[in-house]
């Protein structure tokens, strides 16, 4: 089968299409069929079968999640209330930035999507958490959902199926942990943006104490083509388990950083070399995050490993959003994790000890060794850290994210950490 780019296809960064040139091309076409033509259960299975898993990072299957949503027979005390679906587009993962070429690139599809989903889980109100920096999506978003209203896409008997939505856009005030889906809800509800405790899980108690599903972006974007084209076509596209396509990004010293829609299972060498042009003149690969700054490195050896959930989750790592952050061999491998450490430190929530101290204590000790004041015992501490802050024995993700490149640096980089120790300066900079 040719490979198609649904997701990127209509994008235009300089002028975005309007409601009616977006319908032009196709756009609430699946809103029609959906609404018209199929139930809610139907819309689910349809999903269930395309396979599509959660672009955000986790790579939960998507549908699985929707099925936990509860439905409460009539004279149930919980009958009849309120559900809500989110889109998560506070995008503030360091090296990703695929949902930020979606919003602005091509805004009615994620309202498109919004319909589609909430129709799906039996949502009335819906929302887009958005970034707070992302100011240029924010008046694309608005603008979009504005005109579905004034075209009968959103509100009251949509295309009169008899399904109401209302869909809010909400700017957040800013802070990482709002990417965490109970952080968000918190911060949604006004209150401080701190995780939740698990259970209850938000598909049963979210927002406001109803039932709530928490997508991401582009995750919610797959719905319109899947509604179609079919679940058989999504799977087609593919190269490997993982249904449909994925957007890729390369960021660091590669000839051509940027973004591709491209289908789910291509090799890191394919997406390195191929599309971001290789490496700068002059420099080699020491290592890379497969998906975002919370993920393990990988080095040069991994280079024809195909870019799947599973594949990569055997390698060490986890495909997170696909981001790759390139690491050459002429940049500080300590120094790199240092600035990564500190921007988790920075956006912790100060919630659990692990993070809020684990973190600073980690960021403490990596700027001693960058700038060659460490010793043998820092080292060890390193390590010791590495497990304070391990999965389980914090209240969210957030430090078992920011342990993920520090934990692999020290595997794959040790000896550039001995180096600043042996010879107490940086000797990528011969800083003393």
């Amino acid at each position: 089968m040719t490979f198609e780019k649904p997701l990127t296809q209509h994008i235009n960064l300089q002028q975005p299409l309007n409601l009616a040139g977006y319908v032009d091309v196709g756009g609430y076409q699946s809103v029609k069929t959906a609404l018209t033509k199929m139930s809610a259960k139907q819309v689910q299975e349809v999903v269930k079968e395309s396979g599509l898993k959660g672009r955000g990072g986790a790579g939960f299957p998507t549908a699985m999640k929707w099925s936990f949503v509860p439905e409460f027979d009539e004279g149930h005390p919980r009958f009849g209330e309120d559900k809500y679906l989110i889109c998560n587009a506070d995008e503030m993962e360091p090296g990703t930035f695929k949902d930020r070429w979606l919003l602005e690139g091509v805004p009615h599809q994620l309202v498109e999507s919004m319909i589609i989903g909430s129709y799906a889980i039996g949502a009335n109100k819906a929302f887009i958490f958005l970034r707070g920096e992302y100011h240029l999506a924010a008046q694309r978003l608005q603008s979009a959902i504005d005109e579905a209203y004034q075209q009968g896409y959103l509100g009251k008997d949509i295309l009169k199926s008899g399904f109401n939505l209302d869909l809010y856009l909400h700017t957040s005030a800013g802070r990482y942990i709002c990417g965490e889906e109970t952080a968000l809800i918190n911060a949604l509800e006004g209150q401080r943006a701190n995780p939740r405790a698990k259970p209850p899980f938000p598909q049963v108690s979210g927002l406001f104490g109803k039932p709530t599903i928490v997508n991401n972006v582009e995750t919610l974007s797959n719905l319109p083509h899947i509604i179609n084209q079919g679940a058989a076509w999504f799977k087609d596209i593919s190269k490997n388990q993982d249904a449909g396509t994925k957007i890729y990004g390369a960021s660091g010293r590669v000839k051509r950083p940027g973004l591709w829609e491209l289908p789910m299972g291509i090799t890191v060498r394919e997406l390195l070399f191929e599309h971001a042009g290789g490496m700068q003149d002059g420099l080699n690969l020491k290592g890379f995050l497969p998906g975002g700054a919370s993920t393990d490195f990988l080095t040069a050896e991994h280079l024809d490993l195909v870019m799947g959930y599973d594949e990569v989750s055997k390698a060490g790592s986890r495909l997170g959003t696909g981001g790759i952050i390139v690491l050459d061999d002429q940049n500080c491998p300590v120094g790199m994790v240092l600035n990564l450490l500190k921007f988790f430190a920075q956006e912790s929530c100060g919630f659990c000890t692990p993070c809020r101290d684990g973190t600073a204590w980690a960021v403490e000790t990596l700027t001693r060794i960058e700038n060659g004041q460490g010793n043998q015992q820092d080292l060890d501490n390193l390590h010791k850290l590495c497990d304070f802050m391990w999965l389980g024995k914090t209240h969210c993700a957030l430090a078992p994210g920011a342990v993920e490149p520090l934990q692999s640096a020290l595997k794959y980089f040790h000896d550039d950490f001995e180096q600043h120790i042996s010879k107490h300066c940086c000797p990528y900079h011969g800083r003393h």
